[in-house]
């Protein structure tokens, strides 16, 4: 019967064309011998066979000729026939003899009586696949190999609630569990008590989640107790559908490179203050100079005031305020001395630097010899800045002697000072300009690093140029550096004015008063100076005892009631600070008011000191401003 003209093809024809376009499979039928009885367009491509070539042929043409000799072929027909269905991957052979990895599915086919007719086979070409697997396993064991391997980081894993679920040879060299010890158990383990406490280890995975990475340096715990400082990172983990996994945890232990940082530090502090005692042996030979003439006007005065003991009033006054003119300058060599030997920082003060640097000008002139020329040329009017004296005094010094340095057979060295209008604001400049060798590009692009100097070994440590630019930034300022090779140097700091007003000390004018009367305890150990405090005191209108050590002034206080004690800072036995700690235990209403020449106590800033201090030497206006002040502080504490 004839199939209907309708435009439609035959089922069967329909299928075969579709067979016969599949060409990622070869798909193909045999009769129950196994000879090939179809083929189709992706058998062709696989196989390499035409149609007319391979049809009538056994199927056992495409296999191994080893896997022939077993009996490779009738085993998968005998199977499939029994079992109605075969199925395995094995190499097969092309045309031109070269092998491909085949995935196989041979299904029996049987009519309706149940006869076996033949069998239809589909073969797929999975030799890419199979390699890309390889490739995929062999990469991941390799990955495993070598986080295993690595020692030197502690590389694992984590669940998304922070369980470890693996652990490398690393990870067990640092943190000292084995990998059955931790697998399962929460990363906080390796945290120290006061960090679980503040939830460190929480917010250390929200923060991974959050900004996609966590990385930090903090101290961890070992499995024996002991801390160690660990650099760690922590990466969120997400599948491909995006969904988070887990975290990548990688732990480096630091705590070698934090002792090293550790001892640079300690090795900087000692090399800064080696390079201060340099400075200071540089400053020694020009202020000995000063200091001789200075005691040379002091001794001659006060040996003719001795041999005439009948000189004129007016004539004795004249030597007296020479004398007076001459301490004040001994004083002001002592400050600079001290400025250099002491390791704690000054507190700032409001200053002009124009009359700050024309007061140090002969001092720097004595430090560099006859061999130099020290020329100022400060600005009038100067802005005022604040900033610390005793690191001006250093960073001016290391400047001069750097400039000294560039110029072995002499020259001229400028120092001068200018407004300067800045973008970042108004300011003003310190410039030190020498007329030396100068310096070449490369080495000036480094001469502002620690330890970096072009002086030859044993000749510098380093430092100078490094203190200068610490110096600037520090006071809110900035350091630059020109140089021209056979013209000189220009050294330049910048800083920044003030809006405040420099301190008039009060009694410069003029004695202060004080309320008559006092009732003071002088206590020093000094028999000169307790004498000379005394004498300044009983000018004042005061009454006073004295005590030549804490522990005596503490008896004079259970028998006698006074309204102050001035007490020196550095005695024997009990210093002024445990006298004043021990005073104020006993009597927080009576003020204390401590001397000291030097002291590391006395550079401690004013807001953080709990007693005032009066510097050494002092005189009676400074004496009385000291006792005011306290007086007032310790009124205002009663309103």
């Amino acid at each position: 019967m004839n199939s209907p003209d309708n435009g439609q093809k035959p089922a069967a024809e329909t299928f075969q064309l579709l067979v016969d376009a599949v060409t990622d499979y070869a798909i193909y039928m045999l009769d129950p011998q196994g000879r090939v009885t179809t083929w189709n367009a992706g058998a062709r491509r696989f196989k390499g066979y035409e149609a007319d070539e391979i049809v009538g042929e056994h199927f056992s043409k495409f296999f191994l000729p080893e896997d022939r000799l077993a009996g490779l072929p009738a085993h998968i027909l005998k199977t499939a026939a029994e079992q109605k269905r075969f199925e395995m991957e094995g190499w097969r052979l092309r045309k031109d003899g070269h092998k491909f990895l085949a995935h196989v599915v041979v299904d029996a086919i049987f009519n309706d009586c149940g006869s076996l007719l033949g069998f239809a086979k589909i073969t797929r070409d999975i030799t890419e696949k199979r390699r890309l697997e390889q490739a995929t396993y062999d990469s991941a064991l390799q990955l495993r190999l070598l986080v295993q391997g690595v020692r030197d980081y502690a590389i694992y894993m984590l669940d998304t609630l922070g369980r470890i679920t693996s652990w490398n040879s690393g990870a067990q060299a640092i943190k000292g569990y084995s990998e059955n010890e931790v697998l399962g158990q929460h990363f906080s383990l390796f945290y120290t008590k006061e960090d679980r406490v503040r939830g460190t280890p929480g917010t250390a995975l929200a923060t991974s989640l959050e900004r996609g990475k966590f990385e930090a340096e903090a101290q961890r715990v070992r499995k024996d107790g002991s801390l160690f400082w660990a650099h760690v990172v922590i990466d969120p983990i997400y599948n491909e559908a995006g969904d988070h996994v887990g975290f990548a945890k990688i732990t480096r232990d630091v705590s070698d490179k934090k002792q090293a940082e550790q001892d640079l530090r300690h090795t900087q502090e000692a090399l800064l203050q080696s390079q201060k005692l340099q400075a200071l042996g540089e400053l020694a030979g020009g202020i000995a100079h000063d200091f001789n003439n200075l005691m040379t006007v002091m001794r001659g005065s006060a040996d003719f005031m001795l041999r005439q003991p009948d000189l004129p009033l007016e004539k004795r006054n004249r030597y007296l305020s020479v004398m007076l003119e001459t301490a004040e300058r001994a004083t002001s060599l002592t400050s600079q001395l001290l400025a250099f030997a002491r390791r704690q920082p000054l507190e700032p003060e409001v200053i002009d630097l124009s009359v700050r640097l024309d007061a140090s000008g002969e001092m720097l002139q004595r430090t560099l010899g006859s061999l130099y020329e020290l020329q100022l040329d400060l600005a009038p009017a100067l802005w005022l800045v604040e900033i610390d004296s005793a690191g001006l005094e250093a960073a001016l010094v290391n400047a001069v002697l750097n400039a000294r340095d560039a110029m072995p057979s002499g020259g001229k060295i400028t120092i001068s000072t200018r407004n300067v209008v800045r973008a970042e604001g108004d300011g003003v400049t310190l410039s030190i300009r020498d007329t030396g060798e100068g310096i070449r590009p490369e080495t000036l692009k480094r001469v502002f690093e620690p330890f970096f100097t072009t002086k030859p070994t044993g000749k510098g440590t380093g430092l100078g140029l490094s203190q200068i630019h610490g110096y600037a930034v520090q006071s809110g300022g900035t350091a630059t550096i020109n140089s021209e090779l056979g013209v000189g140097t220009l050294v330049e700091l910048w800083l920044p004015r003030t809006a405040k007003q420099r301190k008039i000390d009060a009694g410069a004018d003029g004695m202060i008063e004080i309320p008559e009367g006092l009732r003071v305890l002088v206590v020093e150990d000094s028999e000169h100076v307790r004498y000379f405090a005394r004498q300044l005191l009983d000018d004042l209108g005061c009454n006073v005892i004295e005590a030549p050590s804490g522990n005596d002034a503490l008896e004079l206080l259970k028998a006698h009631h006074v309204d102050l004690v001035f007490s020196d800072i550095v005695m024997p036995g009990i210093s002024g600070l445990e006298l004043a700690e021990r005073i104020r235990a006993l009597d927080r209403s009576l003020p204390v008011l401590l001397a000291s020449g030097y002291s590391s106590k006395q550079f401690i800033p004013k807001d953080q000191r709990e007693f005032p201090i009066l510097r050494k030497p002092y005189k009676l206006e400074t004496l009385a401003a000291g006792i005011n002040d306290l007086l007032q502080a310790d009124s205002d504490k009663l309103k």
